[in-house]
């Protein structure tokens, strides 16, 4: 069964920004980034870290669904700072209904793997940077046709979709694979995996994990 990896980072980080404009919840520190994708976290764009750990998760086929924002500045980061990466192995998808939400982003990375002949997608989020590749491969090498990573416990992103059930995701709104997952538990496989499921969401989620 070929497996591909896909990272969601087409959103448009609209609680960041909405913090970043909080006069109470000041940046801290100076930065011309506004998406939060491409703010400095741990001495790299944040969107780096996600990008690099599937990228070295070496699946089938390796997607990044983009929209809001163009994450240039997060590859030219890799090709500089991690030559040994394999960013030829990238093939970025662009979501062109990313403001519809998330469910749309899921959406596409499905589409292009069905084009592509895979029978089953990891998704992921670029906008949890303590997520290491080991936890992209755990998922995808279990089997089940919803796989859904445990971190102590906690059910988190990345979660594994089985081709069979595609139809059941939603294309609409922000749930993406949580519809499916609230809808069918009796589909859904939990795996342990190591690794922190942050994501930040706002600039106090920034501040406490720098």
């Amino acid at each position: 069964m070929t497996v591909a990896g896909a990272l969601l980072a087409a959103g448009q980080g609209r609680r960041f920004l909405e913090s970043l404009a909080d006069e109470a919840d000041p940046f801290p520190a100076p930065t011309s980034a506004s998406h939060k994708l491409l703010v400095e976290f741990r001495g790299r764009p944040l969107g780096a870290w996600a990008v690099e750990a599937l990228v070295e998760a070496d699946l089938d086929q390796t997607y990044v669904v983009t929209g809001s924002v163009d994450l240039k500045p997060v590859f030219d980061w890799l090709e500089r700072n991690r030559p040994q990466l394999n960013l030829s192995a990238v093939t970025v998808v662009h979501n062109d209904r990313w403001e519809d939400g998330q469910a749309t982003s899921v959406g596409v990375a499905l589409d292009r793997a069905a084009a592509d002949g895979h029978e089953a997608v990891v998704i992921g989020l670029a906008d949890q940077p303590l997520v290491p590749a080991s936890a992209w491969t755990t998922v995808a090498g279990s089997d089940g046709l919803l796989v859904v990573a445990t971190f102590d416990d906690v059910p988190r992103p990345p979660v594994k979709l089985h081709h069979t059930i595609w139809s059941k995701v939603s294309r609409e709104g922000d749930a993406g694979a949580r519809s499916v997952i609230r809808q069918h538990p009796e589909l859904v496989s939990q795996v342990r995996c190591l690794g922190n499921p942050v994501d930040i969401d706002t600039v106090k989620d920034l501040r406490a994990w720098s």
